[in-house]
């Protein structure tokens, strides 16, 4: 299973429900997909066909949203 957290800008962000317990976040879109870290901070953790200018964006999504994406990972893997 991997739940969706919301779609912006034509990304799907979602968790994969059996996968490390560090949180972070997938994203898939296009032709691109990535992983990034949450914690200690923001940070790439994989990239496949994403730009630079794409994984930007995606940061910033990422920072705009993050409090809501660690509520949500939470309640996912918490449950």
């Amino acid at each position: 299973m991997s739940p969706t957290v919301f779609i912006k800008k034509n990304y799907r962000f979602f968790f994969f429900s059996r996968e490390e317990p560090r949180p972070h976040i997938h994203i898939i879109g296009g032709r691109g997909e990535s992983k990034f870290w949450l914690v200690p901070e923001i940070e790439l953790a994989k990239n496949h066909g994403f730009s630079r200018k794409q994984l930007r964006e995606i940061e910033s999504i990422i920072e705009e949203h993050y409090h809501e994406i660690l509520e949500s990972w939470n309640k996912h893997f918490n449950s």
